[in-house]
């Protein structure tokens, strides 16, 4: 057994920056190591798999929602960066550096977690092509220091570094996950309460319980995932009992389910129209002005979210209490022009239910201000990598701008920069950049916030994105499961706690 160690040295500088709650009360690894030999849960998920589960992209949070995977750090429902992988940690002198100290772990293929498993596992990430979007604009190094402290270092000052950690694509997973050409292989690899033990291509995934997580054994048995792109489906199959659990209900079907079984959660998740600035007629900004101007975003709020959702007054809403009171007027907008009948590609994706009416009525009012409005839909596995490569004018997507680090800088680093990851409006603009970066340099609280909020503006004033709508994700949970992580972050569902 390793030595005894202190409690938490070090948690987040910065305060919490997103009010909420997970719903459910079980937001937290169980301390009962019993376990209740539960049944399987059994859960309608919303997007496909689009790369084999590989941790370096969108899927990553597949395996954190499902208990499979898990880093460092977590988020706490408050925003704070607390334990996981990493017991505590501490700043050190240099500011570019932390020392986190381990727990005593395992990987589910029964090796120790080791500081240099996890220094390894960290390498592997800087080094994948491409970069996750959480590492945008960051060069991140980890070294292990003994056998159970690792030292993460950044190219320069990231004060949330913290956060950083608990992005999903930062999870750690034994060394025999990785392999040649950059892939990992996370079945039975990982160290979270569940075992990834089959995937069924893009439809399933099986999993089974993990005797001996850190946190304790989990109450159920085995996670049996199916992945449903259609909403209807989704609400078929939690109406008829076929699934437990169904993700991302369309608001048109909520009226038809027992209400009991559904369940709204505040997050941080946006609809917006990215508009294409590299190519196309959205490359000019006085034709993005036009668009963004012939938008009435209150429309899409009552007629297609029917009171889930409301006008997007930024790229921050209401889920972060503290944006309204900072927000400006964004800086350096161009003057419309006119459309004069030029032709467009919209594209968005079925995967959550209201997208594809949201694009309909984008439709109407583009063509009202004298666009010819051409729709693309698609299941999301099949339009991501076009939306990136900048082959259509715009794209309608939902965001949760917390959703990589926690932090909302992070968030317009991987999504707005000429370097992000992200970056679905193909934006590059030295503007843009300077602001985001001022941001990420200031680490007390309220000033980082005011600094975020002057990014906002100077990027709102390009009109690459028109922020929609301000999401609550509805969720449907059958009388049966119990347990459920309903967390703002949208990176947790199920827990040691979870249950059937």
């Amino acid at each position: 057994m390793r030595s005894s160690r202190r409690r938490l040295a070090a948690g987040l500088l910065l305060a919490p920056l997103l009010s909420g709650c997970f719903a459910s009360g079980d937001d937290a690894p169980s301390s009962d190591s019993s376990g209740s030999g539960g049944g399987r849960l059994r859960m309608a998920m919303a997007f496909t798999p689009t790369e084999n589960f590989s941790p370096y992209g969108q899927d990553a949070f597949h395996l954190s929602r499902l208990g499979v995977a898990e880093g460092l750090t977590r988020l706490d429902a408050n925003g704070t960066a607390v334990p996981a992988l990493a017991e505590s940690w501490s700043r050190e002198k240099s500011d570019r550096s932390w020392l986190f100290t381990l727990r005593d772990a395992r990987f589910q293929d029964g090796g120790e977690v080791t500081a240099q498993a996890v220094a390894s596992a960290l390498t592997h990430v800087t080094e994948a092509d491409p970069a996750p979007a959480v590492l945008s604009g960051v060069k991140l190094s980890a070294e292990a220091v003994g056998r159970d402290q690792v030292r993460v270092s950044t190219g320069s000052v990231d004060p949330v570094l913290p956060l950083r950690l608990s992005n999903p694509n930062l999870a750690v997973f034994s060394p025999r996950a990785y392999g040649k050409k950059g892939t990992v292989n996370p079945v039975g690899t990982a160290t979270g309460p569940f075992e990834l033990t089959r995937i069924s291509g893009d439809t399933a995934a099986t999993l089974d319980r993990f005797d001996d997580y850190w946190g304790g054994r989990a109450q159920a048995s085995g996670v049996d995932a199916k992945f449903i792109a259609d909403g209807t489906a989704r609400a078929n199959a939690l109406r008829t009992g076929e699934a437990d659990t169904a993700e991302a209900l369309p608001v048109a079907q909520v009226a038809s389910l027992d209400k009991d079984t559904v369940h709204e959660t505040n997050t941080a998740r946006n609809t917006s129209l990215h508009l294409n600035t590299r190519s196309g007629p959205f490359a000019d900004p006085g034709l993005r002005a036009a668009a963004r101007e012939a938008i009435d975003t209150s429309v899409i709020a009552r007629d297609v979210y029917e009171g889930h959702a409301e006008p997007a007054q930024g790229i921050y809403g209401p889920a972060l209490t503290w944006a309204a009171g900072k927000r400006i007027e964004p800086v350096g907008r161009a003057k419309a022009s006119p459309a004069d009948g030029r032709s467009i590609t919209l594209a968005t994706y079925t995967n959550r239910a209201e997208l594809p009416e949201v694009a309909q009525v984008l439709q109407q009012q583009l063509e009202k201000a004298g666009f010819k409005v051409k729709l693309r839909v698609r299941d999301y596995s099949r339009l991501e990598s076009d939306a990136l490569a900048g082959k259509f004018d715009a794209f309608l997507a939902s965001r949760n701008v917390l959703l990589d680090t926690g932090d909302p800088v992070s968030a317009l680093a991987s999504d707005y920069t000429c370097d992000g990851a992200y970056n679905l409006s193909l934006l590059c603009d030295k503007k843009v950049d300077a602001a985001v970066d001022a941001a990420q340099s200031v680490s007390e609280t309220a000033e980082r916030q005011d600094a975020v909020m002057a990014a906002e503006a100077t990027l709102l004033g390009t009109d690459a994105v028109v922020p929609l709508v301000h999401l609550k994700v509805v969720t449907g949970i059958g009388s049966s499961a119990r347990g459920l992580l309903l967390d703002p972050y949208e990176r947790s569902f199920v827990g040691t706690g979870t249950r059937r």
